[in-house]
């Protein structure tokens, strides 16, 4: 006998966009059969879905679940949200690919951003063995994987700071469409991690060929968020024009007030490119703080060569001065978080020991309090004894932009949730902040159109077929909430909070969240690129 739900009286928002309607959705098995006026259905579970909003699942385009989902595969922060897929390998550092001879000194670059662990067999080698782990654990919601950049390099050329030779050039491309082939939907990078920020655009371009064949995706954490920001955007444009590739911004914002005055003339770059007949999206998290590695407040050059290297130069205290006055005075193009937040506004989210949690939750500032030492002190000390495996929390903006950016035709939205320690509160609640305080209390959109940005719109960007919309035929990946009560609970002082107002979530025809509370079913499923879809 079939398994059925019967979704009753439920407010119908599709994630077309199109206006919101009064239906009955049916439900067998994995697939949504019909929508419409439906009598009592034999042998099917009722929901009463009553001045409920039923839309599609909800889609996250920028996760860091990559190595957490292995561990803890129901990522249950992601699913209390309303969350149904996700897409890992993000920001040009992740899983896969990973030659064993690197596995020690990239699990300790990775670790800042996706965590660590002895509790999974480090040796899958690849996007294929990657994903096939993923498979084994029964992931809690549907998981995607970009290959990133960083690990392609890394596995043609090692960890040098330096430009491919033309047969390492050669080996990228080799590398990025083996990955393609075994089911990964894009190619990531961040020019703010390394090894990626070793390389110039014509290396990505190349990669970038080979991604435009399969018609995926690349997806860009820019070299400039900040300062150089309109030279970061014409590289990525020029990326997207000599490759042929969809460009999608990564987390698009404008950090340090001082930049703010950029913002026209980044809005009138985007639709250039678009005149261009480049094809560009962004993804956006709804807060001014952003959360990433603390390692990323040091000078570019203490990165050279990986993370052992990193710790070497952090215990050299005359190198230590170098980094001060590096930040003190900043470089050209590079991104200088301690600039743009200060010491006093960027946050301990996460560490890998217990000699340090005292720590987390603390600015940098009253690291130094805490330590007795000057703040930089205080903070070199921490990423040395850590290992540079320590997260944060930065404030770099203002809300007028964030509302300019989400009603934006190229915006959906996104956690970039990292899901160590006390983590930023995005993980917990970015969609529901949204549909509460964006829609609800501040009427920045409809609700039809922020919805269509969470299901449809990525599923369309990401060429995620049957996914993204209520229709018959598609697979059964629902989220009901109460549309006068959906809000965020976290805090950055107490973020681990679920959110108010998802009532059900359905993934793959089974309830995954069922009267507000976690049902601890896992019925997600890897999603690969076959041809130009992802399914």
């Amino acid at each position: 006998m079939k398994t059925k739900i019967l979704i009753k009286n439920g407010t119908v928002i599709d994630g077309t966009g199109n206006p919101r309607y009064t239906a009955d959705i049916l439900v067998e098995e994995d697939k949504i059969v019909k929508i419409g006026n439906i009598s009592d259905e034999d042998g099917a579970e009722v929901i009463d879905a009553s001045g409920l909003v039923a839309a599609p699942g909800f889609i996250d385009t920028h996760s860091h679940s990559d190595l957490q989902i292995l561990v803890n595969p129901e990522v249950a922060p992601k699913v209390m949200q309303g969350i149904t897929t996700e897409i890992l390998g993000q920001d040009g550092i992740s899983m896969a690919p990973l030659p064993v001879e690197y596995i020690s000194p990239w699990r300790k670059n990775l670790a800042g951003l996706d965590g660590d662990s002895d509790k999974i067999n480090w040796e899958y080698k690849n996007t294929e063995g990657y994903l096939k782990m993923l498979e084994e654990v029964k992931p809690g919601l549907n998981e995607c994987y970009l290959v990133p950049h960083g690990n392609i390099r890394m596995e043609a050329m090692g960890l040098e700071n330096r430009l491919p030779d033309e047969e390492e050039l050669q080996k990228m491309r080799d590398i990025t469409r083996r990955e393609m082939e075994a089911g990964a939907i894009g190619l990531s990078t961040g020019l703010i991690y390394m090894p990626c920020a070793y390389s110039e655009a014509k290396e990505i371009i190349e990669m970038c060929k080979v991604v435009a064949e399969f018609d995926g995706n690349f997806v860009i954490h820019q070299r400039s968020e900040a300062d150089t920001i309109l030279e970061s955007m014409e590289e990525v444009i020029k990326i997207g024009r000599e490759s042929g590739v969809k460009i999608h911004y990564s987390h698009f914002k404008v950090c340090g007030k001082k930049n703010w005055d950029k913002i026209d003339k980044i809005i009138e770059l985007l639709e250039k490119a678009e005149e261009e007949g480049i094809r560009v999206s962004f993804d956006q998290y709804p807060y001014v703080a952003g959360s990433t590695m603390l390692g990323v407040i040091l000078p570019p050059w203490v990165h050279d060569g990986g993370t052992d290297k990193v710790l070497e130069r952090l215990a050299d205290h005359e190198l230590r001065k170098k980094m001060v006055y590096d930040i003190e005075h900043g470089i050209p193009g590079w991104d200088n978080f301690v600039e743009f937040a200060g010491l006093n506004q960027i946050f301990v989210t996460s560490v890998k020991t217990k000699k340090n949690e005292d720590a987390v939750g603390l600015s940098l500032t009253q690291l130094g309090e805490l330590r007795g030492k000057d703040p930089y002190e205080a903070t070199f000390d921490l990423l040395l004894e850590e290992e540079n495996a320590v997260g944060m929390v930065d404030f770099y903006g203002k809300e007028e932009h964030v509302k300019l950016f989400m009603k934006r035709p190229e915006m959906n939205a996104c956690t970039d949730g990292l899901l160590g320690g006390k983590p930023h509160p995005r993980v917990f609640g970015a969609f529901p902040r949204i549909l509460g305080k964006y829609v609800r209390e501040e009427n920045t959109f409809s609700l039809e159109d922020a919805i269509y940005k969470m299901t449809k719109k990525p599923a369309t960007t990401f060429n995620i077929v049957n996914r993204g919309e209520l229709r018959e035929g598609n697979f059964a990946d629902i989220t009901i909430f109460n549309p006068e009560t959906i809000i965020d609970k976290g805090t950055y002082t107490d973020p681990v909070q679920y959110p108010e107002g998802i009532e059900y979530v359905m993934i793959n025809g089974k309830l995954t969240v069922a009267e507000g509370r976690h049902t601890s079913n896992r019925s997600g499923v890897v999603l690969r690129k076959k041809g130009t879809d992802v399914r």
